[in-house]
C-alpha cells in the first residue's frame, strides 16, 4: 500500500504545481486555466487528459470562488445573463454534434477551429483600441452560444468569449469577473453530465484533492500581491495564450489526420 501511495504522490504533487501555474495565469487574464493545466499535464505526462479535464472542472469552481471571495465587487449580471443563457444552449448542441460527427470530421473541424483562433488572436493583437461602445445583448448571447458549442465539442470554449470580451470598453477586473464566472458555470455543467454517468474516476478525485490547496493559496497570493500589467502587456499575454490554444488544436488535428 505504501508503495502504491508513493507512486501516486509524485503525479499528484506535479499536478498541484501545474494547477498553481494555471491559476495564476487565469487570475491575471480571466481565462486559460484549463488550457494551461491540460497542456502541462500532456507535456509532462502527469495524468490522462480525461482525468485532468474532470479535475479542472472542479478546480475552476474553486478558483472562481477563491478569486471572487478575495476581490469582492458587484458582479456584472447584465453581461453575464445573455452569455450564460447562450452557453447552456451551445453546450447541449456541442454534445449532440460530438455524438454525431465521425472521427475524421472531428479532426478536420478541430483544425479549422485552431486556424480560426489563430486568425482571431492576430486580429486582436493588431487592434489598437477597444470598441467605442459596448456590444449589444444579442452579440453576448451569440458569443455565449459559440463558446458553449466549442466547449461541448472540444472542451475549449474560451477563445471566442475571450476575443469578444477584450474588445469591449470595460475594465480588466470586469472582464476577468465575467470570464471567471462564465467558465465556472461551464465547469458546473460539465460536472452535471460527468458525475451521474460515472466518468469521474478515483484518480481525478485524488488529483483534485491534491491541487485544491495550490489553487486556493495561489488565488490568495494574487490578492496579497496583485500584479496589474499595462494594457499593452496584457494584450500581448492574452494574444499569446490565444495563439497557444489555436496552435495546439491545429497541431493536434494535423497529427490525427496525418496518422489516419
Amino acid at each position: 500500500m505504501s508503495l502504491q501511495l508513493q507512486a501516486l504522490a509524485g503525479p499528484a504533487l506535479a499536478f498541484a504545481a501545474c494547477a498553481g501555474v494555471a491559476t495564476y495565469a487565469q487570475n491575471l487574464t480571466g481565462f486559460a486555466f484549463s488550457l494551461i493545466l491540460l497542456g502541462l499535464c500532456s507535456v509532462l505526462h502527469v495524468a490522462s487528459i480525461n482525468d485532468a479535464a474532470n479535475a479542472a472542472s472542479v478546480l475552476s469552481l474553486v478558483n472562481a470562488w477563491a478569486y471572487l471571495r478575495g476581490h469582492p465587487a458587484h458582479n456584472p449580471w447584465h453581461l453575464l445573463r445573455p452569455i450564460l443563457n447562450g452557453s447552456v444552449v451551445g453546450v447541449l448542441g456541442g454534445l449532440m454534434l460530438l455524438a454525431w460527427l465521425s472521427g475524421s470530421a472531428m479532426d478536420a473541424l478541430r483544425g479549422l477551429l485552431g486556424l480560426a483562433i489563430l486568425v482571431c488572436a492576430l486580429l486582436f493583437m493588431l487592434q489598437t483600441r477597444p470598441r467605442a461602445q459596448l456590444s449589444g445583448r444579442a452579440s453576448f448571447t451569440f458569443v455565449g452560444v459559440l463558446s458553449g458549442l466549442l466547449g461541448g465539442l472540444f472542451s475549449s470554449g474560451g477563445p471566442p468569449l475571450v476575443f469578444h470580451m477584450y474588445r469591449q470598453p470595460l475594465g480588466a477586473d470586469v472582464i476577468r469577473r465575467v470570464l471567471l464566472l462564465s467558465f465556472a458555470l461551464g465547469g458546473l455543467v460539465r460536472l452535471a453530465v460527468v458525475l451521474p454517468t460515472g466518468q469521474f474516476s478515483l484518480q481525478a478525485a485524488l488529483l483534485t484533492a491534491a491541487a485544491f490547496p495550490s489553487v486556493y493559496l495561489v488565488s490568495r497570493f494574487h490578492r496579497w500581491l496583485p500584479h496589474e500589467f499595462e494594457p499593452r502587456t496584457l494584450k500581448a499575454l492574452v494574444g499569446g495564450l490565444l495563439c497557444l490554444a489555436g496552435g495546439t488544436l491545429l497541431f493536434g488535428a494535423w497529427q490525427a489526420l496525418s496518422a489516419a
